[in-house]
């Protein structure tokens, strides 16, 4: 398989400013660009499967970026922890967009990586080179269930360490179950990016995170996540785009009343599910990454 380009873009904060990495998969020059953003404790090589079947499938007209959402993978740690929100992440997705200047932009955002899609598609004031073309989003809507939310919470931040690749991958896994069958070599693929060299501790490895993405989620509760529903809605129903819903069937993040509104209103979204899939599709098995691209290059 090819490999991407690391390419770094300097975003503004109150401390400073920080990094934010992003891989990218095609020629610099194509000017259709799709941004694949990761949920919440993942990374952009999550993406590494769709981004070349993109490519191979248009032709190498559409470039593939796929960020490092700041705290996470290449990008830098931020100094104060309450910034690890997602009105900052979109902020950091705005200087993205103009380093990369894209006269086409398409978005697939999985979970948290949606919900930044939510700003950026449904924000009609917001300074973005050109309007999101088309919007897929992966297993995330304007109602999250809060028992889902909860489920994220026992593991997320905590610290772990590992004695090597296969062990990471077999603890990620006990995690990740929810994200449907892979082969043990597809997930292996998957978890080799999760992980990092433990500092002060050759040959042990832990997770890619900054464990401090943690300290806002934790500060979130089911009022408040009721409470931002409406904003979250009316974000929805701002949005131009064509838009894709993909739900995993067994989906405890985004239920299926939620998902049939989506259909019924705003973008009046199409909605493709995937039996034997929770919360959420990896785009590695060829039925989901068919689903993208027939949506994308139809």
């Amino acid at each position: 398989m090819s490999q991407p380009t690391l390419n770094y873009v300097t975003c503004p904060d109150a401390d400073g400013g920080h990094r934010m990495a992003y891989w990218q998969w095609g020629a610099s020059e194509c000017d259709h660009v799709l941004v694949c953003v990761h949920g919440l404790s993942r990374q952009g090589r999550d993406f590494d499967v769709l981004a070349q079947a993109v490519c191979e499938a248009s032709g190498n007209t559409i470039r593939v970026v796929c960020p490092d959402v700041v705290g996470r993978g290449q990008s830098d740690w931020l100094k104060n922890p309450m910034g690890y929100q997602i009105p900052a992440y979109a902020g950091d997705m705005l200087a993205l967009l103009a380093q990369l200047k894209p006269r086409t932009l398409d978005w697939l955002g999985t979970s948290m990586g949606g919900l930044i899609g939510l700003i950026l598609a449904g924000s009609p004031d917001l300074p973005l080179p050109t309007p999101v073309r088309r919007l897929v989003l992966n297993d995330v809507g304007p109602v999250m269930q809060w028992q889902a939310l909860q489920r994220i919470g026992v593991y997320l931040g905590q610290p772990v360490q590992f004695d090597s690749l296969q062990q990471a991958a077999d603890a990620l896994w006990a995690d990740s179950t929810t994200f449907g069958p892979h082969t043990p070599a597809q997930w292996l693929a998957l978890s080799g990016p999760m992980v990092k060299p433990l500092p002060g501790a050759p040959g042990k490895l832990t997770l890619h995170y900054d464990p401090a993405i943690a300290v806002p989620f934790r500060t979130v509760t089911a009022e408040s996540v009721a409470q931002g529903e409406a904003m979250l809605w009316q974000l929805y129903d701002n949005i131009k785009a064509s838009t894709l819903l993909i739900r995993g069937a067994e989906s405890d993040l985004l239920s299926v009343a939620t998902a049939q509104a989506m259909t019924q209103r705003g973008p009046h979204a199409r909605l493709i599910e995937f039996a034997g899939v929770g919360h959420a599709p990896t785009f590695v098995v060829d039925d989901q990454v068919q689903a993208v691209l027939s949506f994308l290059l139809d």
